[in-house]
């Protein structure tokens, strides 16, 4: 049986920008791994493959070893066709079994269930289509499966979810390295240090409240304090930090300071102190020092988000943080609001005082207004540069891929820059 994963549809990819305008959905992270590992596991596929937009099929077909975007991958097999925001946790479809589409109340597709047989007669002319006379030939059944709506989601399930990962990981204790004096509070049996992974002296792992995952070389310095639920990634490094409960921490990051309930993706630096808390950071991010957000509003009234830079939308949530896109850059002392929205390829300069809710991506926000800055050639030498500095590499499908995502975000950065100019004439 192969397992499809299709993440197409424009309206429900703009509900998880910025983060999901350089991967498709289900490579976001919640918990130990992303979306897609949660899925792969529950289903028990053979194998995979992807349905992506255009534009970042090649830089995806790099990072995976499934097939992407390739029509023969819908015939030859037994399929499990899913909605790529599907949550796994909550899923309790057989993916084999007679043929059938599973859709929820607007009559979306949630999945499909499609024998070999069955997949030769339908329209392969393109997933879309596919999709299509899937539903039109094939007995259609009420799903009510939960999906993941928006990426706030996604850090307000994070604690939850780390701790459903680490039962079912199943290990527990110090195959790494810990160093005395330390000390680990609560049951050991809800700790576990992986091969490779190094705790320094004067460290306290806390997982009284929640179990506690430090993976394989990781690297924890003195004066660190670890809270669970917490995930710590692969190569990973905590520098004195205050890593407070609810944090996934993906491979490759510097985190100091003060984090709480947060997810960051992988490869970014908030190396200095500020704080962090309930937010969600992409990849190839750098926090300068001082960088902190609000997660939580004066009046303690629910947190709204604006994903237009137009409307905001009510998370349900006193605590919501920041959403902040791959290669977003914050100079030292920078203060982000509750809720607020920091785009890709951004670069943010601090005025003193807490920035707009809506930085569009690939734009320089100087001066407390919105420009072109130096142009996104620049931005992607910088990007270049970040990414050899940690082993990464700027292709040239990475290249196109953000080509098309400055395409995408053009119309709300050209509303952005032209308010940010009459501001500036009015000085």
């Amino acid at each position: 049986m192969r397992l499809v994963l299709v993440d197409r549809d424009e309206d429900s990819r703009g509900n998880f920008y910025p983060l999901a305008l350089s991967r498709p959905i289900w490579e976001l992270r919640c918990g130990f791994y992303s979306l897609r590992e949660k899925v792969i596991a529950k289903v028990a596929a053979g194998d995979a493959a992807y349905f992506v937009p255009d534009y970042m099929a090649d830089a995806y077909r790099a990072k995976v070893s499934g097939a992407v975007n390739n029509i023969s991958a819908l015939v030859g097999s037994d399929l499990f066709v899913l909605d790529g925001r599907v949550k796994a946790s909550s899923f309790d479809v057989a993916p084999r079994g007679a043929s059938e589409v599973g859709v929820d109340s607007q009559g979306h597709l949630v999945y499909a269930r499609i024998a070999k047989e069955d997949a030769g007669k339908l329209d392969t002319s393109g997933i879309d289509a596919f999709v299509a006379s899937a539903k039109a030939k094939l007995k259609n059944v009420p799903c009510s499966a939960s999906k993941w709506e928006y990426t706030w989601e996604l850090v307000l399930a994070n604690g939850e979810e780390l701790t459903a990962d680490f039962a079912a990981a199943g290990l527990s204790g110090v195959e790494g390295a810990i160093e005395k004096p330390g000390e680990i509070l609560g049951g050991k049996k809800d700790v576990y240090i992986a091969p490779g992974a190094r705790v320094h002296p004067m460290v306290v792992i806390d997982a009284e409240r929640g179990p506690v995952y430090i993976d394989e070389g990781a690297e924890i310095h003195p004066f660190s304090r670890i809270e669970g639920p917490c995930y710590i990634g692969k190569d990973s490094i905590l520098l004195g930090a205050k890593c407070r409960e609810g944090n996934s921490i993906g491979p490759v990051c510097r985190i100091g300071g003060e984090v709480e309930e947060s997810i960051v993706h992988g490869y970014s630096n908030k190396y200095h102190d500020g704080f962090l808390g309930h937010a969600y950071v992409g990849e190839w991010v750098n926090l300068g020092a001082l960088t902190t957000n609000s997660d939580l509003k004066n009046d303690y009234s629910t947190v709204s988000v604006m994903l237009d830079g137009k409307k905001g939308i009510d998370t349900g949530s006193t605590k919501v943080g920041s959403l902040i896109g791959d290669h977003a850059k914050t100079s030292i002392g920078t203060l982000l609001n509750t809720g607020s929205y920091v785009g890709a390829m951004s670069i943010i300069m601090a005025t003193g005082k807490p920035l707009p809710k809506y930085i569009p991506s690939f734009s320089w926000f100087i001066e407390g207004v919105v420009t072109k800055g130096f142009g996104r050639r620049k931005l992607y030498e910088t990007a270049r540069t970040a990414m050899s500095r940690r082993g990464g590499e700027w292709t040239e499908a990475e290249e196109a891929m953000w080509e098309g995502i400055f395409e995408i975000t053009a119309p709300q950065r050209r509303v952005a820059v032209a308010k940010g100019r009459k501001a500036m004439m009015s000085r």
